[in-house]
């Protein structure tokens, strides 16, 4: 068998490669506020160091998507904690392609003219939700602004087919914005996910930078129609800091989404992909992550997730089991032992309660 590869840091493959000769730039500069931007290349604050993905269970879930021919946000956009949910056994799946019509300046994901619509898609992504047994999965796509209804057909079935083929699995979709289409929302919301995720992304003041095609007024109007057309959703969103906000303007954010009852926030910090995007204005320490989530829990929202490796999907099945009234699990990962005998069965719906024995008697 071959050995795993020593743990490194895993940003050296979700970020430009930081030569030893980079500046080691003081920890007092790279967290301070009102300072020149950060250069591409320095040496990152000690709490981002994370494991490079590897591993048994990382192999096979990166194999299913390779041959159902499916992207992953967790590859497009760089996530940081690739190792560890795929090393789970867990994936957002990212549809309608790996191009996006938008040009955020944050995103790793490619802006261009994107391909030929795969109708088919929805199903492979459900027959490899069912494969892999998840407890959640996350369904997230590209901006398709040159389709009438911005995807919203395509996401719509692929919840309904994961729903009849993996009935135990929570489904969260990340949506656009579909440039306001209250009737594309309604679409998504008729298929019933558990969570209805839109990120605003950051503070109103920088959306020309960050989000020049979107509107910060129209992706909150967004999240409050979702949970008008449904009350039982978990309405969600998330925001990176770094990029220049302050702490007052993340607050007013807070308070703009605690008055149209938002239940989940999630918080990270921002990573500069390449040359080519916004520069990291600075980082945001720990204790200030910790800060900011009991901030928007004592100003009314349900959880917040905050960190500066936390992502939009990052713990999401704990936040179904713990927040849904409709949630079909505890909220339980699995184990790699698991998820071997689930690569060894046909493809099928298997209680977890018939897993543990036969995985104690294996293992």
């Amino acid at each position: 068998m071959t050995p795993p590869e020593p743990a490194r840091d895993a940003l050296t493959a979700t970020a430009p490669l930081v030569p030893a000769s980079a500046p080691a730039i003081p920890q007092d500069a790279l967290t301070a506020e009102g300072g020149p931007p950060l250069p591409l290349r320095h040496r990152r604050p000690p709490w981002l160091k994370v494991k490079a993905p590897w591993g048994e269970t990382f192999g096979a879930v990166e194999g299913l998507m390779r041959a159902n021919q499916l992207h992953t946000v967790c590859e497009e956009a760089r996530c940081p904690n690739i190792g560890e949910c795929w090393g789970a056994g867990t994936a957002t799946f990212l549809i309608m392609g790996d191009t996006c019509t938008r040009s955020c300046g944050f995103c790793a994901i490619k802006t261009g003219r994107p391909g030929t619509l795969d109708v088919l898609e929805p199903e492979r992504v459900a027959r490899t939700i069912a494969r892999l047994d998840l407890t959640h999965c996350v369904i997230t796509s590209v901006n398709r602004d040159e389709l009438p209804d911005g995807g919203a057909a395509i996401f719509a079935r692929a919840i309904r087919r994961a729903r009849a083929l993996s009935p135990q699995t929570s489904i969260e979709v990340l949506i656009p914005d579909f440039c306001g289409d209250e009737a594309a929302l309604q679409v998504v919301m008729d298929a019933g996910p558990e969570i209805l995720n839109h990120n605003m992304e950051t503070v109103p003041r920088l959306y020309r930078t960050v989000r020049p095609q979107a509107l910060y007024p129209r992706s909150l109007e967004l999240l409050q129609r979702a949970k008008a057309m449904d009350p039982t959703v978990l309405t969600k969103t998330g925001i990176m800091v770094g990029l220049g906000e302050t702490l007052d303007e993340v607050h007013h954010l807070m308070r703009d989404l605690a008055a149209i009852e938002v239940d989940v926030l999630t918080v990270g910090q921002y990573l500069r992909p390449s040359e080519g995007h916004l520069p990291i204005e600075r980082y945001w320490h720990p204790d200030e992550f910790a800060r900011l989530a009991q901030d928007g829990l004592a100003m009314g929202l349900r959880w917040v997730e905050a960190g500066p490796l936390v992502r939009s999907s990052y713990r999401a099945e704990q936040q179904v089991a713990s927040l849904s009234t409709r949630s079909p699990h505890d909220g339980r990962r699995r184990t790699a032992a698991e998820l071997r005998l689930l690569d060894r069965l046909p493809m099928r719906n298997v209680s977890p309660d018939a897993i543990i024995p036969l995985v104690a008697a294996g293992d």
